[in-house]
């Protein structure tokens, strides 16, 4: 029975020649219909799929020069160091200094990213805030979103330094003083107070209260 060979260099010469290529052509270089005979072969090189294009392209390793975030393009053909598009989100989010709208992900991404988010919150993988008409996205654990919350809301105030400086504040605390802070604020801003420090804050409306009800205590503590 005569075996047929299908050398791995024929791949590699082609990824040479173009950079990127789909699986009709990587079955053209190799002589071979068979989906399993590319994959095969693909198996023993350092290869990726792009996380556009529904991954119909293939590159190798040592053809990219992946940014900071782990993104590399070709083509308008888009790979990441994270592989799927699934998984880039859930890591360019959760490592996101201040987390991000669908649009500023999408612009990051150059891909649409609606879907690949709503799957993610729906596994508990990313946390959805709903604020002034938009979704925001940020990481699942409460304590790292809440640091992300504050940093976004920072950036968002525009014109008015003192709230950006407080919020910038509030996000180098930890939980406890993040709940006592919020109590206070509420305080301050007397009926009402809690429900908007919680939104403004991205805290739980309970949380809030836990923290004023903190300082008064103290507070008639001290007195008495």
């Amino acid at each position: 029975m005569n075996l047929i060979h299908y050398p791995v260099q024929k791949l590699t010469a082609l990824f040479q020649q173009q950079t990127v290529a789909t699986l009709p052509e990587l079955k053209s270089a190799l002589g071979t219909p068979v989906d399993v005979t590319v994959f095969r072969k693909l198996s023993a090189l350092p290869y990726r799929t792009s996380y556009s294009h529904r991954g119909a392209f293939y590159t190798l390793e040592s053809l990219m020069q992946f940014d900071a975030q782990g993104l590399w393009s070709h083509r308008n053909i888009h790979f990441s160091r994270h592989g799927t598009l699934l998984e880039t989100a859930a890591v360019l989010v959760e490592e996101s200094p201040a987390g991000y709208r669908a649009s500023e992900l999408s612009g990051v991404l150059q891909v649409e990213v609606k879907d690949a988010l709503r799957q993610l919150v729906q596994a508990g993988r990313l946390f959805r805030r709903e604020w002034d008409g938009f979704f925001w996205y940020g990481a699942a654990a409460r304590a790292r979103r809440q640091e992300q919350w504050a940093a976004w809301q920072a950036q968002g105030q525009g014109s008015d330094q003192v709230q950006a400086a407080l919020m910038l504040f509030y996000s180098l605390l930890d939980e406890q003083q993040r709940r006592l802070y919020a109590g206070l604020e509420s305080l301050q801003w007397g009926h009402g107070g809690d429900r908007r420090m919680a939104q403004m804050l991205g805290l739980d409306v309970a949380t809030v209260a836990r923290g004023r009800q903190q300082l008064l205590a103290l507070e008639f503590g001290h007195s008495g």
